[in-house]
C-alpha cells in the first residue's frame, strides 16, 4: 500500500507508526505535519558573518521559524563568489528544510563562471524578493569632479587616466561601473582589491579615484566631507541622501544598478510549500522592526510573489550576461 507506507514514513516516532492504521486520513496528514515541526530550518547565507545577506537571514529566519513551529540555523557557507553555499542548496533535497538567501551576484555568476556544475537560474526556485540595495557612485575629495557631469567632461577628455576600485573582478561594485562605462562610452581604468575595505581605505586616502559603493557604506563619509556623491545607482533618489540625484538625472545615463536580495529553495520544492513560505515573509517583511533592521544597514524591504521573482531573476541574468559578454569580463 504506498498511500500508507508514505504516511508511515512521513512520522518521526516509530510508536506513532503503528498506530496510523486506525486513524483518519486528515488526522494522518496533520501528524505528518507536526512532526516535520521538530526539524531544524537551514538558511544557507553563501557569504560570510556580517554582510547584508546575513543580516536578511538572522533578521527573518528566526521570525520565519516561530510561524513554522521549527528552529532555525543560519548556515554560513562562504566561497567562491557564492557558489559554494549556492551548490549546497541546489544538491539539497526538496523537503522545506533548506533556504537560500542571496543577491544579485548569483545571477551574475552565471556568466562569469561557466563551467558551474549547476545553473543558478534554472536550478533554484525563487520564494521571494526580500529587499533592494542602493550603491552610490563617490569619488576621493582629491578628485576635481564634483558632478557627475564633471566626471563624464574629465573622462572623455583624458581616457584610461581616471581609475577605479572594486572589491574584486565580477563584483556588483566592478560591475555596475562597467555598465556606466558602456552606457556612456569611457575608458577607466580598473583597480580591482580583495575586499571592500582596503579599497574604501586608499579611495579615502585619494590613491584611488572613484568608485560603486553600498549607500549604508558611503553614507558616513558623504556626510563627513571624505567622499563626494556624484550620484545614485538607482530609479529614484534614496532618503537618506535626497539631495543626491539618480545618474539618470544627472544626465549619465540609465545606469540602474540597485541589487536585489531574496530567498530560494532547492528545486523540486512543492508549489504549496513554496507559495506558504511566501505567505508568511510577506507578513514578516511588513513588521516594523523587521523594516528599521533592513533601512538601518540600507536596504529597502519589499516582497514580491515568487513569480515576480522568478521573472526579475531572469531578466536581471539575460541583462548582466549581455554586459559580461560585450566587456570581455571573466573570473578571477
Amino acid at each position: 500500500m504506498p498511500h500508507r507506507r508514505a504516511l508511515l514514513g512521513a512520522a518521526l516516532a516509530g510508536s506513532l507508526a503503528s498506530a496510523l492504521g486506525c486513524w483518519p486520513a486528515g488526522a494522518l496528514a496533520q501528524t505528518a505535519q507536526q512532526a516535520g515541526q521538530g526539524v531544524p530550518l537551514r538558511l544557507i547565507v553563501p557569504f560570510t558573518p556580517g554582510t547584508g545577506i546575513d543580516l536578511i537571514a538572522r533578521t527573518v529566519g528566526p521570525k520565519l521559524g516561530e510561524r513554522l513551529g521549527r528552529p532555525v540555523v543560519v548556515d554560513n557557507r562562504a566561497g567562491a563568489s557564492g557558489n559554494i553555499g549556492t551548490e549546497a542548496v541546489v544538491r539539497s533535497a526538496p523537503n522545506g528544510s533548506t533556504l537560500l538567501v542571496s543577491v544579485n551576484t548569483l545571477v551574475m555568476n552565471r556568466s562569469l563562471y561557466p563551467r558551474l556544475s549547476f545553473d543558478p537560474v534554472k536550478d533554484l526556485t525563487p520564494v521571494s524578493l526580500t529587499s533592494w540595495g542602493q550603491l552610490l557612485l563617490v569619488a576621493s575629495p582629491a578628485a576635481p569632479w564634483r558632478t557627475a557631469a564633471d566626471l563624464l567632461r574629465d573622462a572623455k577628455a583624458r581616457p584610461g587616466r581616471i581609475n577605479y576600485a572594486s572589491p574584486g573582478v565580477g563584483t556588483p561594485h566592478h560591475l555596475s561601473m562597467e555598465l556606466f562605462k558602456a552606457t556612456n562610452s569611457l575608458f577607466l581604468t580598473h583597480i580591482p582589491y580583495r575586499g571592500t575595505a582596503p579599497a574604501v581605505t586608499d579611495l579615502l586616502g585619494g590613491q584611488i579615484e572613484l568608485m560603486f559603493l553600498p549607500i549604508h557604506v558611503a553614507l558616513p563619509h558623504v556626510k563627513a566631507g571624505k567622499l563626494v556623491a556624484l550620484g545614485i545607482g538607482s530609479d529614484k533618489r534614496h532618503p537618506l541622501l535626497p539631495q543626491v540625484p539618480t545618474l539618470a538625472e544627472a544626465r549619465a545615463g540609465d545606469v540602474n544598478v540597485a541589487m536585489w536580495y531574496g530567498i530560494f529553495a532547492p528545486p523540486g520544492t512543492s508549489p504549496d510549500h513554496v507559495s506558504r513560505l511566501n505567505r508568511e515573509l510577506k507578513d514578516i517583511l511588513s513588521l516594523p522592526d523587521v523594516r528599521t533592521a533592513f533601512e538601518t544597514q540600507g536596504m529597502d524591504p519589499a516582497g514580491s510573489t515568487p513569480e515576480e521573482f522568478r521573472r526579475l531573476v531572469e531578466q536581471d541574468a539575460t541583462r548582466w550576461a549581455t554586459l559580461i559578454r560585450a566587456q570581455g569580463i571573466t573570473a578571477e
